[in-house]
Formats: structure tokens, sequence, C-alpha cells
């Protein structure tokens, strides 16, 4: 058993013999983790004992899951509905208490020891690398007065595609929190946890994003999603029947070089269009209530005045919102009717939308798209997540899984030159404690 060794420019290091053993190691715990829980615990549990060594203080797992969201793509942050799942891929974390002050990151696929102390104040730092989002969550419990009475050693490993816009960040993010609140005892609840998440992203890692990763990861549960007012945080499950079907993730392998910055943008646009909806409101009457966030426009009602928005580029900002939160109620009705084709047009609707009217997806997206949708089998699909490359999701027939990954995955590599990566998934559990 051994630990993959990476360094900073992502090439393998040691032996052939020793990084061939090492990759062998890794593939077998994502098996494991995948196909026999238990025999994954009692690998994961060795791993942590080869790196800290044994102690008479428990080690304790905890299971924290990807996420796909559905339907309801960028309107988060502009106060719309969305329906995502979590789904049953995961990021595993074992930690242990120590008898002193000392915390310990460790990570089985990409290995180096990350050293603080509990007694430290956090603050971002570069050379951090992803420990940032675990001490974004500690500053946070501190200064809202969480008393650690020693510090802690945590060993990850994830079977999430990183960086693929499934949101592995929100599931180290919320995964870490819910484990430190368990360990202890801080009874921390679910949507409280999920808002240290976001608060994390805000206030530490300085991204603006929306509630909804961190919520569904929180608080979901197998065979459902939920449909999630993000203004309100009021939310509902939804049976995730797909009966004969499962999703597919797409993961484009492009990395998403733009997305920050395009997302940034976004969110620049969209408070200009809603500047200018609520000036005409306030001056012009157009519409005879206030209107608080884009999503709060009715279909009818954007048709009505959307010329109030002479910029072509704001006025498409605009519909997609209006129209991507009216398909979000579409979808929900249309799971609980049992209408997967339904479904699957409207993911189709979503994605042309984000391609014309938001302009988040590229030709790596597009591509998976295109030939998903030739596909027998498959009902519909759409990119999913930031844009710019990432992943996107399909609606596929099980007779016709494996015909549909060959098919588009050779389609993707000839027009790209990009090699795409595949898994079928269902909805799976929120974070938990594994027993």
């Amino acid at each position: 058993m051994g630990v993959l060794m990476i360094d900073v420019n992502g090439n393998v290091k040691g032996s052939s013999v020793k990084m061939n053993e090492d990759i062998l190691f890794c593939e077998k715990l994502t098996d494991l983790a995948k196909h026999n829980r238990s025999e994954f615990l009692h690998d994961f549990k060795q791993a942590f004992f080869e790196i800290y060594g044994k102690t008479n203080t428990e080690v304790v797992f905890f299971a924290s899951p990807a996420r796909v969201n559905i339907i309801g793509e960028h309107i988060d942050y502009n106060g719309g509905l969305v329906f995502p799942a979590a789904i049953d891929t995961y990021l595993y974390l074992a930690i242990r208490k120590r008898n002193d002050s000392a915390i310990l990151y460790n990570d089985i696929r990409f290995p180096g020891e990350k050293k603080f102390s509990i007694t430290d104040s956090f603050a971002y730092k570069k050379e951090d690398e992803y420990a940032n989002y675990l001490n974004g969550i500690l500053k946070i419990m501190k200064d809202a007065d969480y008393v650690f009475d020693s510090g802690f050693e945590i060993l990850l490993f994830s079977t999430i595609p990183a960086g693929g816009g499934i949101s592995s960040s929100s599931a180290l993010e919320v995964g870490f929190a819910y484990a430190i609140s368990e360990t202890f005892h801080f009874d921390i609840d679910r949507i409280t946890i999920a808002k240290m998440g976001q608060q994390s992203e805000h206030d530490f890692m300085n991204v603006k994003c929306g509630i909804m990763d961190q919520f569904i990861i929180a608080v979901g549960k197998k065979d459902h999603a939920i449909v999630l007012d993000t203004q309100s945080l009021e939310y509902r499950f939804v049976p995730l029947q797909l009966n004969d079907y499962r999703i597919v993730v797409m993961n484009s392998n492009k990395k998403r070089q733009l997305a920050d910055s395009k997302y940034n943008e976004r969110r620049s646009e969209c408070e200009k269009g809603l500047a200018i909806l609520q000036k005409n409101i306030s001056e012009k009457a157009v519409l005879d209530r206030k209107i608080e966030a884009l999503c709060e426009l009715e279909v009818f009602e954007f048709e009505k005045i959307k010329t109030i928005w002479e910029d072509s580029l704001i006025q498409n900002r605009v519909k997609h919102c209006v129209y991507e939160n009216d398909r979000v109620k579409k979808a929900v009705t249309a799971l609980e009717n049992n209408d997967l084709s339904e479904l699957g047009q409207l993911l189709c609707q979503s994605h042309e939308s984000l391609r014309d009217n938001y302009e988040v997806t590229g030709i790596e997206l597009d591509s998976l798209y295109e030939e998903a949708i030739k596909n027998e089998g498959c009902l519909g699909a759409r990119m999913t997540g930031a844009g710019f490359g990432g992943c996107a999701i399909a609606l596929v027939h099980t007779d016709f899984i494996d015909r549909f990954i060959s098919n588009v995955g050779e389609a993707y590599t000839l027009k790209t030159g990009l090699c795409a990566t595949f898994f079928a998934c269902m909805a799976g559990d929120g974070v938990s404690k594994l027993i």
C-alpha cells in the first residue's frame, strides 16, 4: 500500500515500480468505494495509520457527495429556483483528535503534509492550496465562538473529478465542516453548515458563489432532488425516479480557465439588468410591483417589457434567467408526472440558452451536448456548473449507456482533441458519518 506522489507541476514522482503500485492502490480504493464500502474503509484506515500512526483515539470517517444541478443554471445568484441532487460519488474524510494543538492535513492522491495549529488565526495563503478551504471553515467556527479542545488529523480521498463542475470544493467544505461539528460535538445544523461553506468561499476564498452547491451537499437525500428557492432557502424534496434511465456525467476534461472571470462578469451583467428593470419600474411603472431579483419576473412579463433593455447582450442575460427559472418549475412538474421525455427536452432548452443567451458553454461543452443528443436512448443533455469546461450531463437509458459513452467519447475527441471521461450515477445521500 502506498500514496501517489505528485509534484507541483502535476508530474508523478518516484520509481516506476512505486508509481505503479500507488496508482493501482488509488484505483483499488476508487473501485472499493463504489462496490464494497466495508473493505474501502478498512484500506482507508490502514492508509491513515501508515501516515499518522496508531493511537488509542478513534478514527472517524465521513462521506461528502458531489452534486449535479439537474436544471436551473446561473440563476442561484439571481434569486432563482434550482433543482440539484447529491449523487453517489463522494469525497471521503478520516479524522482523529490529537492530544495537542496541531492540525495535520493529508490527501492520498496528492500527498504532502500541511501543518497548522488550532491556535492560528487562519488567513488565506496561495501556497496552502486545498487547505484554504478547510482553514476558512475553521476561521468561521472560531469567529462564531466554537471552542476546540485539541487539534486533529485529517486524511482525504476523493472520487469526485476536481474542477469538473460537480462541486468538488463544496464537497470538501461541507464534508469538513460536518466532520468537525460531529467530532467536537458542536451540533451545528445542516443548513448552517451549508451557509458556513458559502461564507468561506465569499470571505476566505473571495469567490462570490451562490448557496446551491453547499446546500444540496448538506441536506441531500438518496433517490431525491430538491427544488430550492435561493432567496428564501425554502426547499422541498422531489422523488428522482428515473426508472430505466440514469444521469451520465460527461467530464470535458477542459480546465475551466475562464470560469471565474466570466462568472463575475455575468453577475455584473445581471446586476446591470436588474438595475435597469428597477429604474423602469420606479420611473415608468412598467410593472405594478417591485422586483428584488431577476428571477421574480415571469416569462409573460419579460416578453411584455423586454425592450427596456436596449443592449441586446443584457436583454439576453435577463432572458436566460427568466426562462431558466420557468424551466425549473416545468422540470419539477415533469418529474412529478413521471414524464422523462419532457425533462429531457427541458435539459436541451437549458443548454441552448446557456450557449446562446448566457454564453458560458464553449466548444467542449457544446460538442458533448451535440453528440449526446444524437444518440439513441438519450432523452436530453446540457452543461452543468459554471461552464467554459467542466461537466455536462445526459439522461440516458441503461440499455444504451455503454454505446452512448463510446460514441460520444470518440466524436468528442475527433472534434476537440481532448478525451472526455464518463460515469453514470444516481441521487445519493448528503454528507454523512460512515459507520
